[in-house]
């Protein structure tokens, strides 16, 4: 079957031009199945590939099928945000003015839009909770982080499974030194707080297993981040107006989170999308 489609490439949460997460949408694969997305997706080798398709809810304004080179994701954040945007220059309007909806494994997503940004509402947490003794080790032993570091371990399932280190200071974050390989599925996470007067309050890191098991670390992660705020809310250590994260610098990338908590609880985030290339002919 041969197969026409649009190719855009996304750069989302760089503080800088060509500093956060490339993402690859893909326009007009409305006949490709699963498995043809998921072996553009290993070929393309982001850690995520999209598909923006007609939506099937009438309350979304487009539906999203997210692939990462091990599988299919019910929801991810930078392809979310990275998602809409280009969905947004194609000249489509949403039907709520200011407000992107989503419709994807997880549900719907709400997207907000800004002058300078844009922001996804964190959607529930499918698992939550502290991490068992096994669960514990295991995530501090893939980490490679140092034991006494770890203020606590939970899990923070929005989609992908991520298990979540937070630690006593960004630079135990900095300086964890992950194993080289782990099993299918493995999501690893590591936060920890920057002093006082920092340009960012927290530090992110975010470690995956490859469709070959190896461990790669993500440049920068909405999923994760929208965990990393529902925990630290939950925790007491972050409140309302909201704060800012920073990852990538261990890979490169110069990521900038920035997380609003709003009055009613609601988590929301954001960070700049930047259109790299758009309307790439792809042939299949």
């Amino acid at each position: 079957m041969s197969c026409t489609m649009q190719l855009d490439l996304v750069d989302v949460f760089g503080a800088g031009p060509l500093s956060g997460n490339p993402l690859a949408v893909v326009r007009g694969g409305d006949a490709l199945d699963a498995g043809q997305m998921l072996a553009l997706t290993r070929w393309l080798g982001f850690s995520e590939t999209t598909f923006l398709l007609p939506p099937t809810d009438h309350r979304a304004d487009y539906a999203l099928r997210i692939f990462y080179p091990a599988g299919e994701l019910p929801f991810a954040g930078h392809p979310t945000l990275g998602s809409a945007a280009a969905w947004l220059a194609t000249g489509a309007t949403p039907a709520t003015p200011g407000l992107v909806v989503q419709e994807c494994g997880a549900g719907l997503i709400d997207v907000r839009l800004s002058d300078d940004a844009m922001a996804f509402r964190a959607p529930p947490l499918r698992r939550s909770g502290p991490l068992d003794d096994a669960d514990l080790a295991e995530a501090i032993r893939v980490a490679g982080v140092d034991r006494r570091d770890v203020i606590a371990g939970v899990h923070g399932d929005n989609g992908p499974g991520w298990r979540l280190l937070h630690l006593a200071s960004a630079e135990a974050v900095l300086a964890a030194v992950p194993v080289s390989g782990a099993p299918v599925p493995t999501d690893i996470g590591l936060v920890g707080a920057w002093p006082h007067g920092h340009d960012r309050q927290f530090e992110v890191r975010a470690f995956f297993a490859d469709a070959n098991g190896r461990i790669a670390e993500d440049p920068v992660t909405g999923s994760l981040n929208a965990a990393v705020a529902q925990y630290l809310v939950a925790a007491g250590r972050a409140a309302a107006p909201g704060y800012a994260a920073g990852q990538g610098q261990c890979i490169g990338a110069d990521g900038r989170i920035g997380v609003t908590i709003d009055p009613d609880g609601a988590i929301w985030i954001g960070g700049r999308t930047r259109i790299i290339a758009r309307g790439a002919a792809l042939v299949l």
